[in-house]
This record gives structure tokens, C-alpha cells and sequence, in this order.
């Protein structure tokens, strides 16, 4: 059982980075390269800044795991997962499908997630034991009949390297309609019942984290390509789907 003061807390992190994400967006900001290349703008470090501050007011003794600031008391038993805008090329090209993630883990386990799309002002909810919500109101999934009816996002081919290209080439030959991007926003079609299948890999806890309770709330199936249960462990390969045969038919062939 979450507590509902890490519920509004939750919503009251996403509140903050919320308007710091829409002062910047389509403005000429600086962009910086981090260590593997990927971008990085002054919107990026001073959302996840004034989340973290929320943090250390009402929370002290949580652990938090930011993309922009890095780790601290990861072996709370609680801690937060922070990425302030997931989909920074999105947000530098000035396409509205970034968005902000905020996680919650226990014991490792994602029991709370939100996204948020700060220029559309579009929220998915996800909380262990509840049902999913979009701006407050309860979403589901879809169903989808097989393999060759699904629609799949995945978000860039670079995600793909080495033994993950081939099978994930192939899975999307098995589709209805396959098509790159989408980021985080993707996850919350699926969850709203838009879209069938999301498949990635390469991906970090913070990229993550808040995508797993959004869709099992929504009554969707989230896990690694093996079907195994996403935590602070995970291999970064996910595999999200709307409907549990379309995700084993799936996973058939991911797992190989």
C-alpha cells in the first residue's frame, strides 16, 4: 500500500518540473554532451533540482536516483527515480513528447509512477494496487487479437546495438504498424489504450521506473525481454504490451 502522502508528493515533484520544462521549451537554450554524447539542457538540471529540493524537505531519509545529479541512500527502503525530461531530443527540436518521470521504489520494487507532458499538460498516474489514471480519470488497455493487429512504437534504432537489432527487426515485421519515436509518451498510450506494444532497449532505471506501475495499473504487462520483473537490476531491455498474448507472442521472439 503507497501512502497517499507519497502520492501528492509525487504529483507535487512533476507540479515543479512542470513549468520550468514549458519556460524553455522551443527557446534557444545552451545544450551540453554528457560522457556518452547524449544532450543535456539547462531545463534538464534545473527541474530535477527543484524536485530534489522537494525531496529534502519533506522526505529527508529517502533515497534518491536523478539522471541529472546523480545517487544518494540508495539502500533506503524508499527512494525516488528522477528523470526531468526523458526525451531531451524531442525537447530540443521542440516536438511535445518528452516528458517528466517521477518513480517511487520499495525495496528496489516501482510501486508509484507518473509521466507528465509538460506543454500538452497530459498526466498519467500509476499507483501499486490502483487503477492508472490520465488526468485523473481511470484508463485501460486494450485488447488486441494477435501479433499481426498490434501497433508498436520503439524510440530510435541506436537503442538497438549488437544481439538486440536482429530480433527486435524481426518483431517488428510481425506487427500491423510499426513506428520509431514516442519516448516516454509512447508508454502512456499504451496505457490509455492506443497502442499495443512498446519495445526498448539500452534504457536506465530512470528511463524505466515510472513506466512500470503506469502500465500494470492500466492492466498491462511490463517486463524485460526474458519476462522477467523490472527493478534496480534490470538488464535495460523493456517490453511493454496492452495485452498479455501479444506480450508472450512477443517475447517468443525477443527471447532468443
Amino acid at each position: 500500500m503507497v501512502e497517499p502522502r507519497f502520492v501528492q508528493l509525487a504529483n507535487a515533484l512533476a507540479d515543479a518540473a512542470r513549468p520550468i520544462a514549458a519556460r524553455y521549451f522551443r527557446t534557444p537554450v545552451a545544450i551540453d554532451d554528457k560522457t556518452d554524447n547524449s544532450p543535456v539542457t539547462i531545463a534538464d538540471r534545473e527541474a530535477e533540482t527543484a524536485m530534489r529540493d522537494l525531496l529534502q524537505r519533506h522526505v529527508p531519509e529517502h533515497g534518491v536516483f536523478g539522471e541529472e545529479h546523480g545517487a544518494v541512500r540508495t539502500d533506503a527502503e524508499y527512494v525516488w527515480v528522477l528523470d526531468p525530461i526523458d526525451g531531451t531530443k524531442a525537447f530540443i527540436t521542440g516536438l511535445p513528447i518528452f516528458g517528466t518521470l517521477v518513480a517511487l521504489l520499495h525495496r528496489g520494487k516501482p510501486v508509484l509512477g507518473i509521466i507528465d507532458q509538460p506543454i500538452l499538460k497530459e498526466r498519467w498516474l500509476g499507483v501499486d494496487g490502483q487503477r492508472s489514471t490520465f488526468n485523473g480519470q481511470p484508463i485501460s488497455v486494450r485488447v488486441c487479437p494477435s501479433l499481426d493487429r498490434a501497433y508498436m512504437y520503439s524510440t530510435a534504432p541506436i537503442m538497438f546495438p549488437g544481439a538486440y537489432e536482429a530480433p527486435h527487426e524481426k518483431l517488428t515485421k510481425k506487427v500491423k504498424l510499426f513506428r520509431w519515436g514516442g519516448d516516454c509518451y509512447a508508454y502512456g498510450l499504451l496505457a490509455s489504450g492506443h497502442v499495443d506494444l512498446v519495445v526498448e532497449a539500452s534504457l536506465k532505471l530512470y528511463d524505466f521506473a515510472a513506466l512500470v506501475p503506469v502500465i500494470k495499473g492500466a492492466g498491462g504487462l511490463i517486463t524485460d525481454w526474458r519476462g522477467k520483473e523490472l527493478d534496480m537490476n534490470s538488464d535495460g531491455s523493456v517490453l511493454a504490451a496492452g495485452d498479455a498474448k501479444v506480450h508472450a507472442e512477443s517475447m517468443g521472439i525477443l527471447d532468443t
